[in-house]
């Protein structure tokens, strides 16, 4: 499925970053490694290169990963990419940041793995960022997967991440450009917590 969607000329989400990283832009030390987690075409993982980081991202899609490159090449960084399916992958030794953009292909069972591998990848005392839709977004269709189980909520995120120091939790709606895979008024949730030292 993942193939299909991005073995295409243009690029599906758009070559700009979401906007939850730039605005956490403060958040994105230079020289500091980071993780991005199922990156698609590589429009976040090159936003956090360009901010000065070491910069790792996953992702299933080969064609995804082709434009990524190209995408790096163009901005002038460089970015690791890994051909991995995520719910399988084997997590490495942990990162400063781990970054988690409109990851919500998978249901609860399969979700709480995947944020168990992410969890693993924070290094003590760093940070993981999830951004994503609320339940509210079905309503809307302006993007992601049409099952509300995939959605986010405040409890859902606090639940699974007990024990971290949680510096952000926040839900709201606001248009969203990110071409023809998100385009529209969206319900949305921002999630940031500092793994304990």
């Amino acid at each position: 499925m993942w193939e299909e969607r991005f073995a295409t000329p243009e690029y599906v989400f758009g070559k700009h970053p979401a906007r939850f990283l730039t605005e956490h832009a403060a958040l994105l030390t230079p020289g500091a490694t980071a993780l991005s987690v199922a990156d698609g075409e590589g429009r976040n993982s090159v936003y956090l290169a360009q901010q000065g980081m070491d910069v790792t991202a996953l992702e299933f899609s080969p064609s995804a990963i082709a434009k990524a490159r190209t995408l790096a090449a163009e901005r002038g960084v460089s970015v690791t990419f890994q051909q991995q399916d995520v719910l399988s992958h084997d997590w490495p030794t942990p990162y400063d940041l781990v970054a988690g953009i409109f990851i919500q292909f998978v249901g609860p069972q399969d979700r709480k793995r995947l944020f168990d591998g992410m969890k693993q990848s924070v290094r003590p005392g760093g940070l993981i960022l999830l951004h994503g839709y609320t339940p509210d977004q079905i309503a809307l269709g302006t993007g992601g997967p049409p099952f509300v189980e995939n959605m986010y909520t405040d409890e859902i995120l606090r639940a699974a991440f007990v024990g971290w120091d949680i510096l952000e939790c926040r839900s709201y709606t606001r248009e969203v450009q990110e071409g023809r895979g998100h385009s529209g008024q969206s319900a949305l949730l921002d999630f940031v917590a500092r793994k304990p030292a």
